[in-house]
């Protein structure tokens, strides 16, 4: 017998045994538990959210004030021509 074919006749022979007896709480636990999941998801979610919306407000504040499009001013004055 190969050894895919013995895993196999393993795997057949556990699912065709006894099932183990399932808690009468289980359902209930588990139902807990993706609504605290979910909970967790929603609120990273809305987390992010506000975040960004943060940041956008920020760099549009940021952006308002200092005008970072436009060249700076020469810092070297053109020759002076006359004198």
């Amino acid at each position: 017998m190969s050894l895919p074919d013995r895993k196999e006749a393993e795997v057949r022979r556990l699912l065709e045994g006894p099932h183990p007896p399932v808690p009468a709480e289980l359902a209930t636990q588990a139902a807990e538990l993706g609504l605290r999941m979910l909970r967790r998801r929603q609120a990273a979610r809305r987390l992010m959210w506000l975040v960004i919306l943060a940041a956008t407000v920020a760099f549009t504040v940021w952006a308002a004030r200092v005008h970072p499009w436009t060249a700076p001013p020469s810092t070297v004055a053109p020759p002076v021509d006359g004198f």
